[in-house]
């Protein structure tokens, strides 16, 4: 029991420092447009780079990924609804995933 009370400890200061870390480091605004700029793009980019070597192997194969990953970035692309953007995503793996195995 003494072993968890610590992990949990230990998993609670790992979270909470990254939260008040940048309340205590920049008490003032910032003024730097070059660092608002680059501050706004960074939840994208973590995202994107967390999510995206899963996304070429969700089907279990990378042709059919690949083929719906490509889909999604054109219907993206066209600024379709975020429902016709998976929705085309999917049926366009499952389709590859078929043609493939045929």
């Amino acid at each position: 029991m003494p072993r968890i009370l610590i992990a949990v400890f230990l998993m609670a200061l790992v979270t909470y420092i990254p939260r008040v870390l940048p309340i205590a480091v920049f008490r003032r605004e910032i003024k730097s447009v070059w660092l608002k700029s680059f501050l706004r793009y960074i939840p994208y980019a973590v995202l994107g780079v967390l999510t995206f070597p899963d996304i070429l192997y969700s089907s279990g194969e990378f042709l059919p990924s690949l083929a719906g990953t490509v889909a999604a970035l054109f219907l993206a692309y066209k600024e379709k609804s975020l429902l016709t953007v998976a929705s085309g995503a999917i049926l366009t793996a499952y389709i590859a995933g078929l043609i493939l195995h045929i």
